[in-house]
């Protein structure tokens, strides 16, 4: 609920029909702006400049795309073969070549990455897709089929391309098609029933002993190798060009190196990665550990470390943690070895490759299990206290049940963050989504309950904001047995509270009921006023949602009364008092009400908080027939709403403006109120407040 800026201004003009707002109070004028600023996605991982061979796979994507600018619907290319055949590379380098043909953009996800036990997250995957195109957080819908029936909508009549790496089954491309444009899927599976679909395949096989030559000598140069020993180091690597690659960054990085003791090195029997490489595996496997015996001790030791990380990125920062010292040029050893890959532009952030994550977990199966359960404290503990200080900067002050204890004596402390701001906070926890879940489940996994319900309670600002339903659910229920197994009511009120807001906010109301009864069942036990005030509050919002506003009237107030003390908590519950107070249509008793909050958040700062109040104050009004009031406070809410970005408020608050300048003749401020709808609905992505459920 927190934000920034604060309305200028009073933008009012006399009629005949009382105070109207200007045309341009309405904000058309800011449109322009805010549409401007919104980029055109270009997610693809950048193509490498060496990228050779694959020409008839290249011809056929041309082929493909044609047929995609032509016909109705998305035209689907599978891209298929073994792990570390190239086959992600072969995509971003087509697009690279055709991003021309794309211009309304290039959408990314990798679902290797969110993964789990098989299932993925598709709904999550099509709210980030959405949000990339300027769908606005109001206006995505909480289910997965809602989410897929709007990207259709959003994206009918666009060129864009949406890649889909590391697919497991057709439903999972199926879900995430566009209405138009093209899809390349890649896979290690044939996928026949994507086939079936309309699907184009475009196998493909490792690379023959002439390109992985070539591919080679762009490296080494002409002299290095003889053609001979090029084509072993093709067969011995299978082919693939991720062992190819790892074996000539270790060329390239020691000059006096020959080209025939790694031959041997790689001829040298050892157990391969078959799971993920088919037949080649062992002679990839025999590339990694050659390139892994050629690092420094840190460097070794770094790889073994983030091979026991849980999640599927790391930034340098969580490296730096877990090994519990800094040196840049360990991690740098890792990505010249081509072990690990960049995935942001400004370097930010890391990924290993499938099959090296399993190479590197292999090899960090060979430090004894204290020295693995105390890297894996230092990461929980990372995510522990950067959730927390993300959740702080985000969401400001709020009810929290205290700070973390101290980390375990095994464990080094970790440096709170320093976030520039809360829209960096908010995009860190985003952006660490995956990684925060899987987090979890490694530390539910080894009884470490206390960091689990304590990294839970902190992920409340990324799931309010973004609406990752099932991260939500799965990571609260998680928080709820922690918090039984520490003994800890009030944790566990916590968890269910929140988790009945997630159940809540889908319209799912019997298990919304279910974890609710579950929270006030330990009231009795526990000693904060402030949790009951939250589980009044949600209990209130399931009274409004079964259209019961006197009994919402009544929990609101006691909401109300319980966060005494806590000036930004008791302005949230009038707010929600005052919407009670209306559809009970009590109008006067919520003006009363709302006046008062109002004032009280100009005093303290609240900015945030003023143009809901106002939205509401203006509802009132206008329940009482008084339209010129209702008029000045809406057009408040307009600007105010408008300035803070909080644009699902400023559509609610011009909807009723454009109502009343309707019933007053003001066609001037119909017409402009009008327009600056349209951009919100179709440009900015704000859907009507009758699509979207409230979510201050």
């Amino acid at each position: 609920m927190a934000g920034e800026g604060i309305a200028t201004g009073d933008g009012f003009a006399s009629t005949s029909a009382g105070n109207v707002p200007r045309a341009h109070d309405v904000g058309v004028d800011n449109a322009t702006a805010a549409l401007a600023s919104w980029p055109t996605p270009r997610q693809v991982p950048p193509s490498h400049r060496d990228f050779v061979n694959r020409v008839a796979e290249l011809a056929l994507l041309e082929e493909f795309v044609a047929h995609a600018m032509d016909g109705p619907g998305p035209v689907v290319a599978v891209l298929t073969g073994l792990g570390g055949v190239g086959k992600t590379a072969l995509g971003a380098h087509w697009a690279w070549l055709a991003a021309a043909r794309f211009p309304d953009g290039q959408l990314y996800a990798d679902l290797g990455q969110s993964r789990y036990e098989g299932a993925i997250d598709v709904g999550g995957v099509l709210g980030t897709f959405l949000r990339s195109l300027g769908v606005h957080e109001s206006r995505i819908p909480p289910t997965p089929g809602g989410r897929a029936a709007l990207f259709r909508s959003v994206t009918a009549g666009r060129r864009l391309l949406v890649f889909v790496d590391n697919v497991d089954h057709a439903a999972e491309v199926r879900a995430l098609l566009p209405a138009s444009g093209m899809v390349i899927a890649t896979s290690r599976n044939r996928i026949g029933a994507l086939i079936l679909d309309g699907a184009r395949p475009v196998p493909l096989d490792p690379l023959g002993v002439t390109a992985g030559s070539d591919l080679v000598r762009r490296w080494l140069g002409e002299s290095r190798a003889a053609d001979a020993e090029l084509a072993e180091m093709v067969r011995l690597c299978g082919g693939l060009p991720l062992a190819l690659r790892a074996v000539g960054a270790r060329l390239i990085a020691r000059r006096r190196l020959s080209v025939h003791r790694v031959l041997a090195e790689l001829a040298d029997e050892h157990t391969g990665l078959d799971a993920l490489t088919g037949p080649e595996g062992a002679g990839v496997d025999r590339a990694f550990d050659a390139v892994y015996s050629s690092f420094s001790p840190t460097a070794q030791r770094l790889y073994r470390v983030l091979g026991i990380h849980p999640g599927p990125t790391f930034t340098s920062a969580l490296a730096i943690a877990a090994a519990g010292e800094d040196d840049a040029a360990a991690l740098d050893d890792l990505w010249d070895a081509h072990l690990v890959e960049e995935i942001e532009e400004d370097g930010s952030r890391y990924r290993f490759h499938d099959v090296a994550r399993v190479h590197a977990r292999r090899c960090g199966r060979s430090d004894p299990e204290p020295a693995r359960e105390t890297v894996l404290r230092r990461i929980v503990e990372f995510y522990r206290v950067t959730a927390d200080a993300a959740d702080r900067l985000v969401l400001g002050p709020r009810l929290r049940l205290g700070t973390a204890p101290e980390p375990p004596s095994t464990t080094a402390p970790v440096p709170r963050p320093s976030f520039p701001g809360r829209a960096e906070a908010l995009t860190w926890l985003d952006d660490e989504r995956s990684n925060l879940l899987a987090v979890l489940r490694a530390a539910a996994e080894r009884g470490w309950h206390d960091a689990v319900w304590r990294l839970c309670e902190s992920l409340w600002a990324l799931y309010h904001s973004r609406k990752h339903y099932a991260d939500w659910i799965e990571s609260h229920q998680l928080g709820i047995a922690a918090a039984q197994w520490e003994g800890r009511p009030d944790a566990e009120v916590r968890m269910r509270n929140q988790l009945a807001r997630a159940f809540h906010e889908l319209r799912d109301y019997d298990r919304a009921e279910t974890e609710l009864r579950g929270a006030e069942d330990l009231l009795g036990v526990v000693d904060d006023a402030r949790l009951s005030g939250v589980v009044w509050e949600t209990r209130g919002l399931l009274e409004l949602a079964g259209d019961r506003p006197e009994k919402a009237v009544a929990l609101f107030t006691r909401a109300r009364e319980a966060n005494v003390g806590d000036t930004h908590g008791v302005l949230v519950q009038s707010y929600n008092l005052g919407q009670a107070l209306i559809a009970a249509t009590r109008y006067d008793e919520a003006l009363t009400l709302l006046d008062e909050a109002a004032a009280k958040a100009e005093a303290t700062g609240d900015h945030a908080m003023r143009p809901r109040i106002d939205l509401v104050r203006g509802q009132a009004y206008r329940g009482l027939g008084a339209v010129d009031e209702a008029i000045t406070c809406l057009s408040d809410a307009v600007r105010t709403a408008s300035e803070l970005g909080l644009y699902a408020k400023e559509a609610q608050a011009l909807e009723a403006l454009v109502d009343i300048a309707a019933q007053t003749h003001a066609a001037d401020v119909e017409s402009a109120g009008r327009e600056r709808l349209r951009v919100l609905y179709r440009e900015l992505g704000v859907g009507r407040p009758d699509t979207a459920p409230d979510r201050s």
